[in-house]
């Protein structure tokens, strides 16, 4: 029994033992790590690399004060340049001008490119002018005056060619076939095609441009010397008041009759007046 007791005390002795020896062995471990970490950290944390080229700098300071240096010459050389520039181009200016001052050259001659824009420039300038003088010359055609002086001796022409379908007739009555009716007649009443031109019968000076119902759209006409005319019956009348028109001058086209004229067919209205009083046209057509 007793030995059995010594046993179990060696046993746990041994145990003991073995656990302070670990013990020891952990504890020395650790110091050995403590120790060389505190190696590690007085040292650079950096990787030291080589650098025979010197492409990394050193001082930081220094690298930007290269940069610098750098950045100030490539500004420096542009400035250089500009200034190359400018004075090539004073050069030319001044060799244009005195060209222009002493040879009597013209400097658009010297620059092509130059004399390219300023030819543009006249072209432009000479197709506006163009243009202009085409606008005042219309202007004047329709503006132009004419020396109105029919006189009783003169002669008209016939606005359209054609039989008389109804003539003048102021002292006596006429038969109106349309109104069925008989009445004065102031005018000659032409007998033509729808479409037809209408001819000024003399020079005139276009008094007005209108519509009535009776004899539609019309066009009064100012001969001088107070002789005047109506022309009615009339379509596509390009002429307007106070435009002068020669002898022979388009006034219009036959149109289709009124209502008041749709028996006597397609016809032109012919009013021939002195002072406002209607003659006889068939005295003054030729």
């Amino acid at each position: 029994m007793k030995e059995k007791g010594n046993q179990l005390f060696r046993d746990k002795f041994v145990l003991v033992m073995l656990v302070l020896g670990l013990l020891t062995i952990v504890a020395a471990a650790g110091v050995v790590r403590i120790q060389k970490g505190r190696e590690n950290i007085e040292k650079s944390p950096y990787l030291e690399i080589e650098d025979p080229d010197h492409v990394i700098a050193g001082d930081s300071n220094a690298g930007a004060e290269s940069g610098g240096d750098t950045l100030a010459g490539e500004l420096a050389a542009s400035k250089d340049e500009t200034r190359n520039v400018e004075n090539t181009g004073d050069g030319r200016n001044a060799a244009l001008a005195e060209n222009e001052a002493g040879t009597g050259t013209d400097p658009a001659a010297a620059a092509p490119g130059i004399s390219e824009d300023t030819g543009l420039a006249d072209a432009a300038g000479g197709a506006g002018a163009a243009s202009d003088r085409s606008m005042a010359e219309a202007g004047a055609a329709v503006t132009e005056s004419l020396v109105l002086d029919f006189a009783d001796t003169d002669k008209l022409a016939w606005p359209v060619n054609g039989n008389i379908v109804l003539g003048y007739s102021m002292d006596t009555t006429t038969y109106f076939p349309t109104l069925d009716q008989y009445k004065v007649n102031p005018a000659n009443v032409i007998q033509s095609e729808v479409s037809t031109p209408v001819s000024a019968p003399a020079d005139a000076r276009i008094v007005s441009v209108g519509t009535n119902e009776e004899i539609g759209n019309y066009v009064d006409l100012d001969f001088g010397n107070g002789y005047t005319a109506v022309c009615g019956q009339l379509k596509e009348i390009p002429v307007v008041e106070n435009e002068y028109v020669h002898r022979g001058d388009l006034l219009g086209y036959v149109a289709e009759p009124t209502k008041y004229y749709t028996v006597e067919g397609t016809n032109v209205f012919f009013e021939f007046l002195k002072d406002g009083v209607p003659v006889d046209a068939l005295d003054f057509l030729e």
